[in-house]
């Protein structure tokens, strides 16, 4: 099992990549791992407030991606968040110095690229979970140009 960089895995540049590290990867499952720090985006004195933990599940989601398209040798390509269910956190903040664990699961994914993945964020003392569904066309570069009204490969309109 390969272990790229999270630089390497995530179409994300700069302050944008949120998470510190891959940890493990197969077909189904993801984990990755972020340290809250004093001075990060959105970070308060309280931590990082419970609501970012959906960036965080959808970035670990892209890191699982990135995963299975570079370890066929495709290269790494944006990804959408389409929704997220059942998002519930039973702390309002993960402390700074808190170590996060962040882990998807895939629950469905079809040859369009459509997924859904199980997400759960693990600390001492907090937790979070949710569903996300995610959309990683293999050509993203309509989905992505404003100028362009065919959204559906079937030439179907908006």
């Amino acid at each position: 099992m390969t272990l790229w960089t999270i630089d390497q895995l995530l179409p994300h540049a700069g302050r944008m990549v949120w998470l510190d590290r891959l940890v493990e990867w197969d077909a189904e499952r993801v984990v990755c791992e972020r340290t809250v720090r004093a001075g990060d985006l959105e970070v308060t004195a309280d931590g990082l407030p419970a609501w970012a933990g959906i960036e965080l599940m959808a970035q670990a989601v892209a890191a699982w991606n990135g995963c299975q398209v570079l370890s066929v040798g495709n290269p790494v390509r944006p990804g959408f968040l389409l929704g997220t269910r059942a998002y519930r956190a039973d702390a309002d903040a993960f402390p700074v110095g808190s170590l996060l664990r962040v882990e998807a699961v895939r629950t469905f994914h079809d040859d369009d690229g459509m997924a859904s993945f199980a997400c759960r964020i693990t600390t001492p003392g907090a937790q979070a979970e949710a569903r996300l569904t995610v959309f990683s066309p293999t050509d993203p570069a309509p989905y992505l140009d404003p100028r362009n009204t065919t959204l559906d490969p079937n030439g179907n309109t908006a």
